[in-house]
Parts: structure tokens; sequence; C-alpha cells
């Protein structure tokens, strides 16, 4: 998988400064006013990257969304919605009393923020700023919690997080199609603060070199460091008792599946792994190839991610099926940035 995206990558190149010329035009549009940016009467927290996929973002929003309901303010949750069929300009995944879309309608990540945050409205739209209207109009929101919103310019943001990933942080460090970046390096510019996910219990050498040159070109803006922290597997269907006992297949449909593929190692026997592209739609035929390798390779047992069980509960899973469900740890420091909004 790897080899595959260094190739393409490669073959991408030549595009790549020509795709960022245009991400950067776009957001002077936006920042000298050619282009309307709209402003909502609440505040708007922006969870995003600069890298394509994988830095914890989902985690990061639940983690937000939560710190601002200890302060007492009732936050809803608003994304794009990518890969749900639901084709509305306002989708209400939840409405912070019940959740009625599924995974299928909403998209895994809008399902999953809905199942993990009780009590908070989730809505999804192309058109956000719209979307995030209506959740305050409407739904009672009192902050909105803007997922993968940094590159989507068109609502006013008055925090603007941006997560990175180690120990790659900046991937190859070139634009797309030549690289992971979505937009020049540059664009950090726009942000707020930066949160550095390292699973490392001391931050690499690269993670202190990347820090450091985030100081250097963005002076004043704050640094902090996240914790990926899971509370153990966890039953995922009726099969399945409270401790996995045998060995065990593991799945999952990520950006950057390695890291989930090194923690299920080191929890239980795995016989084997599946990866699957990421926000993968599964159908019944994925499920039956999962069964027949788990048979094949002397697992008893499937384990996944808690963004793919939201797609999988409708198939019906012969095996036991197991989640490992994971939760983002922030420094008390993280709060006040929070607090300041009001």
């Amino acid at each position: 998988m790897r080899l595959a995206r260094d190739t393409l990558f490669g073959i991408g190149r030549p595009l790549g400064p020509l795709y960022g010329g245009l991400m950067s035009l776009r957001a002077a549009a936006y920042r000298r006013g050619w282009l309307r940016r709209e402003r909502l009467r609440i505040p708007v927290v922006s969870v995003g990257n600069l890298t394509m996929g994988g830095t914890g973002k989902t985690p990061m929003v639940v983690q937000v969304v939560r710190l601002l309901q200890a302060m007492g303010r009732q936050p809803a949750v608003v994304s794009r919605g990518y890969g749900g069929q639901a084709r509305a300009p306002v989708n209400v995944v939840s409405d912070g009393k019940q959740i009625l879309l599924d995974a299928v309608m909403a998209g895994d990540e809008p399902r999953l923020l809905a199942e993990s945050l009780p009590g908070v409205a989730v809505v999804t739209g192309a058109r956000r700023a719209v979307a995030a209207r209506f959740a305050s109009d409407r739904l009672g929101a009192e902050v909105i919690v803007l997922d993968d919103g940094f590159q989507h310019l068109a609502l006013h943001r008055d925090l603007d997080l941006v997560l990175f990933k180690g120990p790659e942080f900046l991937g190859n460090g070139r634009v797309f199609p030549g690289g992971d970046l979505r937009e020049s390096f540059s664009a950090l510019g726009r942000a707020s603060a930066f949160v550095l996910n390292d699973a490392a219990p001391q931050l690499s050498s690269a993670g202190e070199g990347f820090c450091q040159r985030l100081t250097a070109v963005f002076p004043g803006r704050p640094i902090f460091r996240a914790f990926f922290r899971s509370g153990g597997l966890q039953p995922g269907n009726a099969l399945a008792a409270t401790n996995v006992i045998g060995p065990c297949l593991g799945f999952c449909g990520l950006a950057r599946p390695e890291g989930f593929r090194q923690v299920l190692s080191e929890l239980v026997e795995l016989k084997g792994f599946v990866t699957f592209a990421d926000h993968h739609p599964y159908v019944a035929g994925d499920l039956t190839g999962l069964v027949r390798q788990a048979e094949r390779q002397g697992a008893g047992a499937l384990v996944t991610t808690a963004k793919d069980l939201v797609k999988l509960r409708e198939l019906g899973c012969p095996l036991p099926l197991y989640v490992l469900p994971v939760e983002l740890t922030l420094p008390d420091e993280f709060s006040p940035l929070l607090a300041d909004l009001f």
C-alpha cells in the first residue's frame, strides 16, 4: 500500500505546485473578501489538518465537545458527511435527543460522533455554513465544532486547530497530488494552535524538530501534545464476551491503519490483518470474506475500530466481533483556549 501511494505521488509530483498555487489563490480570495465568508453569532471551533487523513480528527472533535460541555456550553458538531448518502442541504444525524440517520446515510464519522456524544446535535451538509446556521438557529447550539474544517473557508472560525500525526507529521512534505499535503506549509498561518499526536512517550527527534520549525515560522501559536488512550477491547456484537480468548483477525478501513495494527498486536494474538480503503462502505460480501479468512488462519474472532463498527451492525457477523475504541487525551493547558471563546 505504501509503495503504491509513493508511486502515485511520484506520478503526480509535477502537478503539485499547480494545485498548491490554486489553493493559495483560493485562500487569498477569502482573506481579501473576494469570496464571501459567513460569520455566525456564536463561536466556531474548527478541527482540521494540513495532511491527508489519519491525524485523529474524530477523537479530537469528541474531546473538544466534552470539554465545552464541562464548561456548561451546548455544542453542536457540523461535518461534511463524507461517504454518506444523505444529500439534503442540512442532514440531522442527531438532534441531541435521538440519532436519526444510520452510517449509510450520515457517513461513518458523523454517525460515530453521534453515538459518542449523547445529548449533542450532529448535522452534515455540503455547505457547512448553512448546516452550522441551522444548528445555531434550530437546534440551540451555543458553539459549533467544525469537523475537518481547515480547508472549509466559507465559514468564519474563532479557533482554528490543526492536527498532525507522528512520526511523519508532514508526510513527504509535498502538496497533493505529489504528496500528503492538502495545501502548502504556509497555509498554517491561518491556524490558531497546533496539536501533535505522537504515539511515543517522549516526543521523537523528528517531533522536536517539527515543533521548532512551527515555532520559528509561526511564533506565538501554542503547540499541544495529545495522546491516544484505549479502554481495551469491547464487545461489538452479541456473540462477543467481555474478554477476548484466543486468536483474532483484525481489520479496518483507515487512512493510516498501521497504528491500529500495532496496538492490536499488543493486545491479542493476531492471526492476520486486513485493510480496506478509508471510509470503506462494507457490504455482506466483505464480512463473508473476513470470516473465511479468519477460519483459514485459525482465528475465532474479528476485531475492528469504532469507525468501522458503525457500518457493520446491520450485516450480521457469525463470529464474535470486538471493537477497540480510542480516546484522545489533551493537556490541562488546552482548556483555557476554549474558555477564551466566551
